[in-house]
Order: structure tokens, then sequence, then C-alpha cells
């Protein structure tokens, strides 16, 4: 009996010693980043010297002394050798397969005068069979340096562009995606060269607009909902054309530090290709994908299912995008007084606000968060207005909603403490400021410019969060342009030397927190992201100064270095 007792405890001891030392067993890196500024947007420790990671999570973040116990023979190292890391960026408002696509068709974002677009057409017309249509976008008017001789509304007519492509349809896409251009042929196939017996085109659409001149002929500009006209007959794409706008739209983040994606509006044709991209292991991107308000029949087959949170973290369904209103570079934006450059013109109501009402109480119902786009300040209260009727129908389904508003960029100063109060997030891309502040003055005039037009600092001081971004591809999705817009509010050229309305500026904090964490919370997916964290995801940006530090002037030569996605290395400059 004493026998058996003594080899009963020895084995007692033994199972303890044993259970002690696997406590104590570190886990092992499996790569370990150190050797330049790292700021991890966690405010309880905002900037370590060394991260360690375990696959596609973060191990540890602290100090290289402790970081390095985590190391082992097959921990691969990376040292920054003094550049800077931040947690990985995500885009906050996009166009996934849009950025694809402009890296495929004819990409006008740089084009300065009409010339420019005609001569751009010209050429592809030389490799183009007879027929064949010519798509292309980014061409916006009011940043020309020169305009036509001849314009409508401010707006360009087609008879250069036909001139230079009577075979070929032609259908050119404005920068903010909300006007477009054709020329004849395009409109001869759409049917729209036919005038009534007065000599005037017959074809209107509600909530857009077929530009005409003073004869009553199309100009070949088309506003809003008017643009369908022509791109119904635009042939669809094919599925190996989506799958090479995917992969270079993928290419695309992770060149410019993107790691996560906020995808404003997708249909059933693009939700299957992101399924098939996944299952083919091609998704390297975290897409937050938004369905498409235009289609009820797709929003009803999902409330039915509920939202799809992908427990691989890559392809997220859980909101639904509504057009409210139109963009402010075609007058399209819906405004509480009339354009100061047109007057009598208010912009254009693209759905119905009973729909955002009914869309914003099926969300909360079945637990769909709602982003609308909304530009202009009557959109915008107007959008404010329905989501309150929503939340106070159904208060105990509107605790935790983070419903949105995309753009929110001009406000009427009444509404501008409602966002908090109503706990609506306004996405807004920064980058827009540097681009259009220079001539919105002229659509809008000072007083509106200044009282309601990208207000930054008074939201956030406000005490509601705002989601950064560039809206690709209206904009190039460079995020150092943005981040470099939101704390100096100065066009990319540097002017004005104080910025415009200097007093809304971002901090470099902030401008950050808007492309990390702010934007995962703007997600509900501040819990696995957004900030480096021990315990989520491990993407990084990594870049070749410190955006933190460096002179303002400087800001623009910023490059990024390094993506890391998942604690993989996947761009390396």
């Amino acid at each position: 009996m004493r026998l058996r007792n003594s080899l009963f405890v020895r084995m007692s001891i033994s199972f303890l010693l044993i259970t002690a030392c696997k406590d104590t067993v570190q886990e092992s890196a499996t790569l370990l980043i150190f050797g330049g500024n790292i700021y991890t947007v966690d405010d309880t420790r905002p900037m370590v010297e060394a991260v360690a990671v375990k696959d596609n999570t973060i191990l540890f973040a602290g100090s290289l002394a402790e970081a390095e116990q985590y190391k082992n023979d097959q921990t691969q190292l990376l040292d920054l050798n003094g550049k800077t890391m931040t947690p990985g960026l995500i885009e906050g408002h996009g166009h996934f397969m849009g950025l694809g696509y402009n890296e495929l068709n004819l990409d006008l974002n740089n084009t300065t005068s009409y010339q420019e677009i005609v001569d751009a057409v010209a050429e592809r017309v030389k490799t183009a069979a007879p027929g064949e249509w010519i798509t292309g976008r980014g061409w916006h008017q009011s940043k020309w340096t020169e305009m036509p001789p001849e314009t409508v509304n401010g707006f360009q007519t087609h008879d250069l562009l036909s001139a230079v492509s009577p075979e070929n349809p032609v259908y050119l896409g404005h920068a903010s995606g909300h006007a477009g251009f054709a020329n004849a042929k395009a409109m001869e196939i759409a049917g729209l060269m036919e005038l009534d017996k007065e000599g005037i085109s017959k074809f209107e659409v509600e909530g857009g607009e077929v530009m005409r001149d003073a004869m009553g002929r199309p100009t070949g500009i088309f506003n809003e909902l008017a643009q369908s006209l022509i791109t119904k007959h635009i042939p669809e794409n094919t599925p190996a054309k989506d799958i090479k706008a995917f992969e270079m739209a993928v290419a695309a983040c992770h060149k410019n530090g993107i790691t996560g994606f906020h995808d404003a509006g997708i249909g059933r044709e693009t939700i299957a290709l992101y399924e098939e991209m996944k299952a083919k292991d091609k998704m390297k991107i975290r897409l937050y994908s938004m369905l498409t308000g235009g289609d009820k029949e797709l929003l009803n087959e999902w409330y039915k299912k509920g939202p799809m949170v992908d427990p691989d973290n890559l392809v997220t369904i859980r909101s639904v995008k509504l057009n409210c209103d139109g963009a402010l570079g075609s007058r399209g934006a819906w405004l509480l007084e009339a354009y100061t450059d047109r007057p009598g013109h208010f912009g254009h109501e693209t759905l119905p606000m009973n729909f955002v009402e009914e869309t914003a109480i099926d969300g909360l119902q079945y637990g769909f968060q709602v982003c609308s786009h909304a530009i202009g300040d009557r959109a915008n209260r107007e959008v404010l207005d329905r989501y309150e009727l929503a939340f106070t129908e159904l208060p105990q389904l509107a605790t935790d909603h983070r419903f949105r508003i995309e753009h929110a960029q001009h406000l009427h100063p009444e509404d501008i403490p409602r966002f908090a109060q109503l706990k609506v997030i306004p996405a807004m891309q920064a980058i827009h400021m540097s681009s259009d502040r220079a001539w919105a003055i002229d659509r809008l005039g000072e007083q509106r410019i200044k009282e309601g037009a990208y207000m930054w600092q008074s939201l956030l001081k406000s005490g509601i969060p705002i989601v950064n971004g560039t809206d690709v591809p209206v904009e190039p999705l460079n995020p150092i342009a943005s981040f470099y817009a939101s704390v100096t509010r100065k066009t990319l050229q540097g002017t004005p030397d104080e910025g415009y309305e200097p007093a809304e500026k971002m901090t470099r904090e902030q401008a950050l927190r808007s492309y990390t964490l702010d934007a995962a919370y703007g997600a509900f997916e501040e819990g696995i992201k957004g900030s480096i964290t021990v315990g989520k995801l491990a993407d990084f940006t990594i870049y070749n100064q410190d955006i933190m530090k460096v002179a303002e002037k400087e800001l623009l030569n910023t490059e990024i270095a390094m993506t890391i996605f998942g604690g993989e290395i996947v761009y390396t400059k």
C-alpha cells in the first residue's frame, strides 16, 4: 500500500512538472519585425520597437528584447532599417472592380483638356475593330487647364470626339461616376439621335439629364440616371476580363499599402466572382462589400439569409449601399439652395427618400448596416432624417447600427452635430477636398463652402469617427495623397499656403486613425484589425519615411516600401 502511494505521488509530481513546463514554453513567431518606428494606433501603447507574428496573427508588440523571446531558427527576421510601419491601411470607400477596370480601360484621370481626351480616343481607335466599344473614365472638366470654345452648361460637346471615332461607339465616364460622355456612334446605337417633329431629342429620364444644345440636340453629356440610356448598350464584360481586372485591383492595393477595402456597391455577378477568387486562394485583400441598393430582389434575398461575416476575414457582406444624389462636379449633388453657377438648378434626388427609410428599417430588422451616398447638403439632411425615423421606430435594434453616410461633403451647419447625436458615421474622402475645393466654391459660393464643406475637425470634435479613403477610381488609390490632404487641406500642388479652411485640418494621428482603426470601426471590424494589437490580423504598411514626423512639404514624397498581408510580404518596392 505504501509503495502504491509512493508511486502515485511520483507520478503526480511528474505530471505537474510536465504541465508547468508546457505553460512556460513560449509560442514561436513566424515573423519578427524591428528596426524602425512602429506606430500601433493602440492607445495603450502607441509606439513599439518590435512586432512578433505567428502565421497571420499578431503574437506580440513591445520591446525588442521581449520580442526576441519569440524567435527560433525558423523565424523570419525583417529589419525595417529605419523605415516606418503602421497597421495595414484600409480604403474606406472605393469601387474595387472599378479600380481593376480603370487599369484595363482608358484611364483619363490625368487629362487636363478636352483635346487630351480626343487624342487618347483617337489612339485607341487605331487598334480597335470597327464597331468595338471604347470605354474609359476619369475626365473632369473643372480640372482642365483650358476649356473648349464650345460648351453647354460648362461641359464639352461631342463633335470633336465623334470626328475621331466615326465607326466606334465611345463612352467615357466622368471622374465622379455621376456623368458620362458619349460620341455620336454611341448615341446612334441608343436611338438618341432621332429627333421629334420640333427637332428635339425626345428622351427624358427621371433623376437624370440628357444635356442638349440650344437647338435641342444631345451634346453627348449624360448626367446621373440618364447614363443608363447609353450604358445599357455596352456589352457585358467577359469572365476572363473580370478575373484580370480583379487581379490588377489586388496588385494595385498592395502597391499602395492597402490591405482592407470597403467596396461601395456590388451586385450578384461580383459577389460570385469574389466567391470564386476566394475559393482559388486569390483573395489577398480583405473586402467589406456593400450590396447595391439598386437591386431590390438581391436585397430581399440577403435579408432572408442574413449577413455573411467571413470567418476567414476575407469577404464580408453585411451592409447596403444607397445612391441618394449625384456629384458636385456634374452639378448632380442635391442642394438646399440652387447652384451658384447654375441658377435654378438644385441637383438630383437619385433615389426616392421613402426607399431610404424603408431600407433603414429593413437594415435594422435584418442586421444590415446602411451606407448612403450623399454629397449635397439637402441629400445629407434627407438621409439623416430617414435614418432618425428608423431609429425612432426600432430603438431596441438601433443601439449599435453604425449606419454611414458616404462622402458627407457638403453639410448645412445645423446638420453637423446630428451625425454624433444619431451615431451616424461619415465616410469622407479627404482627397476630394484637395481635388475639388478650388472649383467647388464656384458651385456653392463662399458662405456654404466655409460653413459646411469638408467639415472633418468639426465632426471629429462632435464625437464621431471619420472613415477615410479615395473613392477610387474617382480619385487615384494613393493613400499618401489623401493623408496629405487630411492634414494640410491643400491641393497636391501645395496651395494655398495655409490650406483651405485650415481649422478643419486633421492632426496626423487623426488622419492615420481614419485610415486604420476608425475605418475598421466603420465595418464592425475593430476587434480584428486597424491597430497593431496582440490577437489582431498581421496586416501592416511600411513606408520609406516617417509620415508622422517628416516635414509637411516632404509628405508627398512618401513611398510604400512594403505591404504585409496576413503575415506574408505581398509587395516590396
